[in-house]
């Protein structure tokens, strides 16, 4: 019976191994034969296991595979090759190799380990899966990452007084706010599917934390108000601040301004009885403005 295995091996390894010739384990027991055929990193070697019937791959078992049909007796399935697979944790970085082309929410990158059915002898390899295999349960957590790897979850849409390439002046109100889309501030809302299970996830940003340049920080639990010439020199009412110094002082001539979201993303398995949980996604946007001192004339 041929088996097939995919080995993955380093060059160093190619050459260690292609120095030991193949016919050294035939000798050993003549009524054994197979083939071998090798790219640069992988090879494949097919055995043909002395004592077993030829036949059609089946069967498997709970860990899913490439289940051999055992002994013409049926009775031994000790020669059964077989895989069982784990979600990698972390998952590889967008590029790897291990996507096999496919970007990060476009399936998931497995630990894949085949070997006979008692798992001795195993070979262990990182596979790109478009589902979880047959037998492994979706998490929900995996799928709620996904979810969330469909939005389009950006830093705050600034608005702010003074404009970037105005001036603003010195001890007078400063304004910040973000406009309110799906993707700057939410909500925002996507699915996930796998093995029968469906999650939706939920986010919001729930906090902006304004670096005015100066050295201070302001932290709004708003999207903040948009300027109007009507406010006149009244303070922003939930989201603003004043400078003491000009931009001058800078190394630049010019205050940067950093505003930095806390989305959080609220996730619910459907029908699910109640099963969820909460993620966390951080996004900044960045301007920068020009506060002068004010001319006094005599």
């Amino acid at each position: 019976m041929l088996k097939r295995h995919s080995i993955p091996i380093t060059a160093t390894t190619v050459l260690a191994t292609l120095a030991v010739p193949f016919n050294a384990y035939a000798d050993e027991d003549p009524k054994g034969g197979g083939s071998t055929d090798c790219s640069l990193f992988t090879c494949q070697v097919e055995v043909d296991v002395p004592g077993q019937t030829g036949g059609q791959a089946g069967g498997g078992d709970s860990t899913s595979g490439t289940g051999g049909s055992g002994s013409s007796d049926g009775g031994d399935d000790t020669d059964k090759t077989v895989c069982r697979y784990k979600l990698a944790d972390p998952q590889p970085p967008a590029g790897s190799l291990d996507w096999e082309g496919h970007e990060p929410g476009d399936g998931a990158v497995y630990e894949q380990e085949c070997g006979w059915v008692d798992f001795t002898n195993t070979i262990a390899r990182m596979v790109w899966l478009a589902e979880p295999p047959a037998d492994d349960a979706p998490d929900p957590a995996v799928l709620a990452q996904r979810a969330v790897d469909k939005m389009t979850l950006l830093g705050p849409d600034i608005g702010i007084t003074p404009k970037p390439g105005g001036k603003g002046v010195v001890g007078m109100p400063v304004y910040m706010w973000t406009e309110k889309g799906a993707e700057t501030y939410g909500p925002n809302s996507a699915s996930a599917s796998a093995g029968g299970l469906t999650v939706t996830a939920t986010a919001k940003v729930k906090k902006i934390v304004w670096k005015m340049g100066d050295g201070d920080a302001v932290t709004c639990t708003s999207a903040g108000t948009p300027y109007k010439a009507a406010y006149g020199k009244q303070p922003s009412p939930d989201c603003g601040h004043r400078y003491t110094e000009p931009s001058s002082t800078t190394s630049t001539g010019k205050y940067h301004v950093t505003a930095t979201s806390t989305w959080v993303i609220d996730w619910q398995v459907t029908g699910g009885g109640g099963q969820g949980g909460q993620l966390t996604e951080i996004r900044n946007s960045a301007v920068d403005i020009t506060v002068a001192e004010v001319q006094v004339l005599n």
